[in-house]
């Protein structure tokens, strides 16, 4: 009888709890419906499209990357009806699933230099490799594919899926990288909190050294005696796969795929453990971890129905769109849901859901105009836009 007091005492805390997360969350989300998305660029279409991208090079060209290992060019123009091959490197990657040309970053000195950085997994190894590419010199729309300089040593993965994918200068200067856990499914090596693996991180390394990469002074784990990988900026996560940083303040907004739960919505600080496979979202996974230890989400929602693995956006810098300046834009992968996150004064204060498209969407893009863009697999590029009145 005392088992069963105790059970049914257990029982009501837990529902408790859980009712008083609902009545925290429910009152974030809102709708509006006067956003809708466009076919940006009628007369083009590509193969797996995930990244589109401006070099800020004064050319006004957009650069798409394809799964399968291509990069195209195209001015950005919404009449363009040609595309030029810009780089091609299908024959190096094995892609598929979670793998293949997964991040382009293009130098902030590009308009100098004319480096380009890709993320991509390796054929034979699924290693993740990060290498430089330079332009060639006479034909700004082709990359030289002879140029490539792997900067890093290959990372090796366990597994074919959390291999990250995101790469992006930050406002410093520095080359930031992100890293899933390895793959399978609940982190069964342990990798979002081990310090001592690239794995389940976000990294920051200089490249603009005569050496391949340097590590930046600042790092949480510079110098370190206790065998922690120096890259690391942040750890604790699980699959980053893309993130971005605010034109405006600065800071590293982060998207965490869950593993059945949790979407999470980050953003990251030097140092800070972001809970993976300790925690998921805010759900404890592993009591014994010291929660003060660890970073809470900006933001979560459930992982149920069509929502299944969230695709990071970018905080609205543009000016067309007056309603989402300043508003973090992210969706669903697989719903397709686009929503605008509200953050001021440290807390969510509203989490708008812009359109319901059906889109399969892997990742967001801006022009150097911050015009936001939307790749879908259905091999399209959109445009958000806001409904005429």
């Amino acid at each position: 009888m005392k088992k069963i007091t105790i059970l049914i005492i257990l029982i009501s805390v837990i529902i408790i709890i859980g009712i008083g997360f609902l009545i925290w969350l429910l009152p974030l989300f809102k709708m509006n419906y006067n956003y809708h998305v466009e076919n940006a660029f009628p007369n083009l279409s590509f193969t797996d499209p995930i990244g589109v991208y401006d070099a800020n090079d004064g050319t006004n060209r957009l650069f798409v990357l394809e799964q399968g290992g291509l990069i195209w060019t195209f001015n950005n123009n919404r009449n363009a009806n040609t595309k030029q091959k810009f780089l091609d490197i299908a024959d190096l990657i094995v892609s598929g699933g979670e793998r293949g040309l997964l991040g382009l970053a293009f130098h902030p000195n590009y308009e100098i230099n004319g480096y380009l950085y890709v993320y991509y997994t390796k054929i034979g190894t699924g290693q993740s490799i990060i290498s430089r590419f330079t332009v060639n010199a006479s034909d700004p729309n082709m990359a030289n594919k002879s140029s490539e300089f792997e900067i890093m040593p290959p990372i090796n993965q366990p597994y074919i899926n959390h291999n990250g994918g995101q790469i992006s200068f930050g406002p410093d200067g520095y080359l930031y990288i992100a890293l899933g856990d390895g793959g399978s499914s609940e982190d069964p090596d342990g990798n979002g909190q081990d310090r001592t693996t690239l794995l389940g991180s976000i990294l920051r390394i200089d490249v603009n050294s005569v050496l391949s990469y340097t590590i930046p002074i600042d790092n949480p784990y510079y110098n370190n005696m206790n065998g922690y990988a120096e890259e690391i900026y942040a750890f604790g996560f699980r699959n980053p796969w893309r993130f971005s940083f605010d034109t405006v303040t600065g800071n590293l907004w982060a998207t965490d795929v869950g593993e059945s739960s949790w979407e999470e919505i980050d953003i990251v600080k030097n140092g800070k453990n972001y809970g993976w496979n300790a925690k998921e979202g805010f759900e404890d996974l592993n009591p014994g971890v010291n929660d003060t230890d660890i970073e809470p989400p900006v933001f979560v929602y459930a992982n149920a129905g069509e929502d299944i693995a969230i695709t990071g956006g970018f905080v609205y810098r543009g000016s067309r769109l007056t309603g989402l300046i300043g508003k973090y834009i992210y969706a669903d992968y697989g719903s397709g849901k686009i929503w605008a996150l509200t953050y001021a004064s440290e807390k969510v204060t509203a989490n708008e859901l812009l359109v319901d498209t059906t889109l399969n969407i892997p990742s967001f893009g801006t022009d150097n105009d911050n015009r936001l863009y939307i790749c879908s697999l259905n091999g399209n590029i959109y445009i958000l836009n806001q409904i005429p009145t």
